[in-house]
């Protein structure tokens, strides 16, 4: 179980240490990628200034944005559209404010962090902006859509699975995924004392309510994630267990992050 070592005697983020065999404790730290990491949705990024056919303008109201992208990354590799092209346009996503900072945090504190990231976007596109900000090394772990390039070198992507889930798209619940990871961690003997999810959109808030007390959930403030928070918050008070810290820069995140540490808890 998850908790927090406080008023047993010990800084809890030294308990253990100078033990034979024991390990320091650790946190995990969730991420989503578009409009979190990056300042923009990547997948608007991919279509920005190209004309395409009406049927492929708009988002569809109904059925899986998925199969959307499918089509959409279809038609730009009629287009001529490959990997360099589409790896720049990753590459040059700006980052969210702040998120520079962030990951400069992160990565003077790797012993005590485990970072993950879950995006409805595609492994492709994730990885090569994270590569490209020098932030790849940060994250144990990327989940997101398989993407990969045929051999006409058309970029195709694939749900990431399947699932029974009704508030989440068909092919991506966070929810899911977090619980899962967290229960293969725990198999593997690494129990995390407190989870500190960072997101923004809708999809967010589904993987966010698993969050315990001694948990976090750092809401990008005004987003539809922060949104249905504050609805559920009015709504049923206490059903939304962690604590919420609305942030419009990440930098606020990681100064958060430092005083936890400075506290020693």
């Amino acid at each position: 179980m998850r908790r927090c070592c406080e008023g047993v005697g010990l800084p809890c983020l030294f308990k253990g240490v100078g033990m034979a065999g024991a390990r320091a404790p650790r946190f995990l730290l969730v991420f989503d990628f578009d409009e979190t990491i990056v300042d923009e949705n990547s997948d608007d990024s991919v279509v920005r200034g190209r004309a395409l056919p009406e049927q492929l303008r708009q988002s569809p109201r109904e059925g899986s944005y998925n199969e959307h992208m499918r089509r959409v990354l279809a038609f730009l590799g009629e287009q001529g559209l490959r990997a360099a092209d589409l790896r720049a346009v990753y590459e040059n996503i700006p980052l969210s404010p702040g998120m520079a900072e962030l990951f400069q945090f992160l990565s003077k504190h790797q012993e005590l962090f485990e970072v993950i990231l879950i995006s409805d976007a595609n492994v492709f596109g994730v990885e090569a902006k994270l590569r490209a900000a020098g932030a790849r090394s940060l994250f144990r772990k990327v989940f997101s859509n398989p993407a990969s390039f045929d051999r006409r070198g058309f970029l195709t992507l694939g749900p990431y699975h399947s699932h029974k889930c009704l508030q989440c798209p068909a092919n991506m619940c966070k929810r899911k995924i977090l619980s899962e990871y967290l229960a293969e961690r725990a198999q593997e003997e690494v129990e995390f004392q407190r989870v500190f999810y960072v997101g923004d959109g809708a999809n967010d808030f589904c993987p966010s309510g698993t969050l315990t007390a001694a948990d976090v959930a750092f809401p990008r403030k005004g987003y539809p994630m922060h949104r249905m928070i504050q609805e559920m918050q009015e709504k049923q008070p206490g059903a939304f267990q962690a604590a919420v810290v609305p942030w419009e820069s990440a930098a606020e995140v990681a100064r958060y992050l430092q005083e936890l540490l400075r506290r020693k808890c």
